[in-house]
C-alpha cells in the first residue's frame, strides 16, 4: 500500500510587495516611487460579510502615504493567504478596521504638521489610538473590535520586518489586555421562552408554506423563513446555514432519518444533524412545538427549487441552496444567495404581520443566535439537564455550552428559592453552625475535615464521593431525603457508563449507605422503618435539587459555582 502523498500548497509569487530597503542603520525605507499603487481598490471575493471591495484612495495624500501602502499590501497578502490563514470574511473586517486606523493618523500627522512614516508606529502612537476609540462613540466590545482588526495588521508588518514590535517592558508596542472584561459588558439575546417560541414558530410555518405550492415565485422572503425553521430546528450557525450545500443530506443508518451536513469555517471540519424524514405516523417535531411540517422535507424543497437556478448562478454561488432571483432594479433577474440582512428584513416582516411582541408588549427580536440559544435550552430540557449531550448537540464543549447558552429555568429559580428559605430558616433557628448540611447528609467540620481541602482561605470541601468514608459525615432523621437522593442518583449513573468503571468508582457507595448508614440507624433505633421507606421513595420520585442533575460528573461546573459564592 503506497503512502499517503503530500500536498504543496502553491504560493502566488505574483502578489504585490511593499518595495523597500534597509539603510545604514536597520530602518525600513519604502520606494517613494510605488507610492500610490497604479490600484487602490481591494476586491473581496464572495463571503458573508456584505462589503466587496475598499478602497485606500482617500488615505494616501494625507501624510501617512508609507503606513496606508504597507496596510494596503498586507491586507492583499491575506487575501492571497499569506502571513495568516484567515477567511475572506475576515479579511474584509481588516480592512474596515485599518480604515478607520488611518483616518484617525491622518488627524495626528495634520496635528504633529508632519508626515509619520513605518518608524512611528509605536506605543506612543497606538496609546493615542485607544483614546481615539475611547471618543468615538463606541462601546467597549466595539472598542476592542477595532483594536484587534489593526493589531492583527500591524503584528503581521511586525513579523516581515517593516515595523519595529517591542514585545516587552513598558515600551511594548501593544499594552496588555487593554480592555479588560471587555465580554461582561456584551449581553446577548436571551433564548424565546416557551410562549414566544411556540408563537414564532407557528407564524414560520403559516410564513413558508406558499414555497410548496407548484407556480411559487421563490423570493428570498420565503427563503429566509425556511432558513430559520431549520435554524431553530438544528441550532447550527449563521454562515454554515447560508452556505448549506446541494449534497446537504446524507444517508443516515437509522430509518426515516437523515443527516444535515454542513461546513464550519472557523474549524475547517464538518458539522453533522440528525434530522427526522416523513413518518407514517404524524409526529410534532420537538424542538418546534406546533410545527409538525418535516425539516428534511422543507430542506429538499429548498434543493429542489435551487437546482433549477444552478445553471444561471455565479461561480461562487453555485452549489448552494438558498437561492433565488433578485427583484432590485440594478440585479433584477441575476441569481443571488440570501444574506444575513436580507434574513433580518424578512424577520422584521414576519414580526409585524404576525404581531409578535415580548414579555414587554415590544416587538419581537429574532436572530439566529437566539434561536441557537432557544434550541440549546429546548434540548437540555428534553434531556432532563444533561449538559454533556446538549453540548455534542450544539457542536461545543460542556464548559462553552454552559457558559454561552445555558439560561437558568423555572425549577432553577424553584430551587434557589428553596435553598433561600433553608438557609434562612436556619439562620433564625442558630442551627448553621451546630452541623452544617451538605447533599448528602451534615458534617461537623466541611473547611478542615477528613477529605477537606484545608486551605488558608477556608474553602468549603466539596468532595461528596468520599462523605461516607469521612469521620466528620453525620446523618440524622431529616437528612435521609438528601442521603437517599445521593443513593438514586448513583444508581441510575449506572446505566449511563461502562460497568467496570462504575463497579470501580460508585459501587461501594449504595451499599455503604445501606450498611453503615440505614442499617446500623435502624439496629440503633435512631431512624423508623416507616421514615426510611417514605424517605427512599420520596427521594426516587422527585430527588433533591442538588441531585437532580443527569450526570455526577456535570456536577463540576455546579461545584465550581458554590465555592465562587462560598
Amino acid at each position: 500500500m503506497a503512502g499517503k502523498r503530500k500536498v504543496h500548497t502553491r504560493t502566488d509569487l505574483t502578489i504585490p510587495k511593499v518595495e523597500h530597503h534597509h539603510d545604514v542603520s536597520g530602518e525600513v525605507i519604502v520606494a517613494l516611487e510605488a507610492i500610490p499603487p497604479l490600484v487602490t481598490v481591494v476586491s473581496f471575493p464572495y463571503n458573508a460579510a456584505a462589503i466587496r471591495s475598499y478602497d485606500f484612495a482617500e488615505h494616501y495624500g494625507t501624510g501617512i502615504d508609507e503606513i496606508t501602502y504597507c496596510c494596503q499590501r498586507q491586507i492583499e497578502r491575506f487575501l492571497a493567504k499569506q502571513d495568516a490563514e484567515v477567511e475572506a470574511s475576515t479579511v474584509t473586517s481588516y480592512a474596515r478596521g485599518v480604515g478607520f486606523f488611518l483616518s484617525y493618523l491622518s488627524l495626528r500627522a495634520a496635528a504633529l504638521q508632519r508626515s509619520l512614516t513605518l518608524a512611528d508606529v509605536n506605543r506612543e502612537m497606538i496609546n493615542g489610538y485607544l483614546r481615539h476609540l475611547a471618543d468615538a462613540r463606541l462601546n467597549r466590545s466595539g472598542q476592542k473590535v477595532r483594536y484587534d482588526q489593526v493589531k492583527a495588521v500591524l503584528q503581521a508588518l511586525g513579523r516581515r520586518g517593516l515595523i519595529r514590535v517591542v514585545t516587552a517592558g513598558d515600551e511594548r508596542t501593544f499594552p496588555v489586555n487593554p480592555f479588560p472584561n471587555s465580554a461582561r459588558n456584551v449581553k446577548g439575546q436571551k433564548p424565546l421562552s416557551r410562549g414566544e417560541r411556540q408563537a414564532f414558530t407557528a407564524a414560520v410555518k403559516t410564513a413558508v408554506m406558499p414555497l410548496f405550492q407548484a407556480d411559487v415565485e421563490v423570493t428570498g422572503e420565503l427563503l429566509a423563513y425556511a432558513l430559520l425553521i431549520v435554524a431553530l430546528h438544528t441550532g447550527r450557525n449563521t454562515t454554515p446555514l447560508l452556505e448549506m450545500g446541494m449534497d446537504c443530506l446524507r444517508p443516515h443508518p437509522k430509518e426515516n432519518t437523515s443527516f444535515l451536513v454542513l461546513w464550519k469555517r472557523r474549524g475547517h471540519n464538518t458539522s453533522k444533524v440528525a434530522l427526522r424524514e416523513d413518518s407514517p405516523v404524524d409526529r410534532t417535531i420537538e424542538s418546534l412545538p406546533g410545527v409538525k411540517l418535516p425539516v428534511v422535507r422543507l430542506i429538499k424543497r429548498a434543493v429542489e427549487l435551487a437546482e433549477s437556478l444552478q445553471a444561471d448562478a455565479e461561480a461562487h454561488l453555485v452549489g448552494r441552496v438558498w437561492l433565488y432571483r433578485s427583484r432590485q432594479k440594478k440585479e433584477y433577474g441575476s441569481v443571488t444567495a440570501l444574506t444575513d440582512s436580507t434574513i433580518g428584513l424578512a424577520v422584521r416582516k414576519l414580526v409585524a404581520d404576525a404581531g409578535l411582541v415580548d414579555a414587554d408588549g415590544k416587538p419581537l427580536k429574532i436572530n439566529i443566535s437566539r434561536l441557537r440559544k432557544t434550541f440549546a435550552n429546548r434540548i437540555f430540557e428534553l434531556l432532563d439537564g444533561d449538559l454533556g449531550s446538549t453540548a455534542v448537540a450544539l457542536g461545543n464543549t460542556p464548559e462553552v455550552a454552559g457558559r454561552n447558552y445555558m439560561s437558568p429555568d423555572e425549577n432553577a429559580k424553584r430551587n434557589w428559592k428553596f435553598l433561600g428559605e433553608v438557609l434562612t430558616q436556619e439562620l433564625l433557628s442558630r442551627t448553621l453552625g451546630a452541623t452544617e448540611r451538605t447533599p448528602a447528609g451534615r458534617c461537623t467540620d466541611p473547611t478542615g475535615g477528613q477529605y477537606a481541602p484545608k486551605t488558608r482561605d477556608g474553602t468549603t470541601c466539596f468532595d461528596f464521593l468520599n462523605c461516607l468514608r469521612c469521620r466528620n459525615y453525620v446523618v440524622t432523621g431529616d437528612d435521609l431525603y438528601r442521603i437517599f437522593s445521593f443513593y438514586w442518583r448513583v444508581l441510575r449513573e449506572r446505566e449511563r457508563m461502562d460497568a467496570r468503571l462504575w463497579e470501580r468508582h460508585y459501587a461501594h457507595i449504595p451499599r455503604l449507605i445501606e450498611r453503615d448508614v440505614v442499617g446500623a440507624g435502624l439496629e440503633r433505633k435512631v431512624f423508623k422503618s416507616a421514615d426510611v421507606e417514605a424517605a427512599r421513595d420520596r427521594a426516587r420520585l422527585d430527588p433533591h435539587p442538588f441531585w437532580q442533575f443527569d450526570s455526577i460528573a456535570s456536577l463540576d461546573t455546579f461545584r465550581q459555582s458554590q465555592e465562587i459564592a462560598a
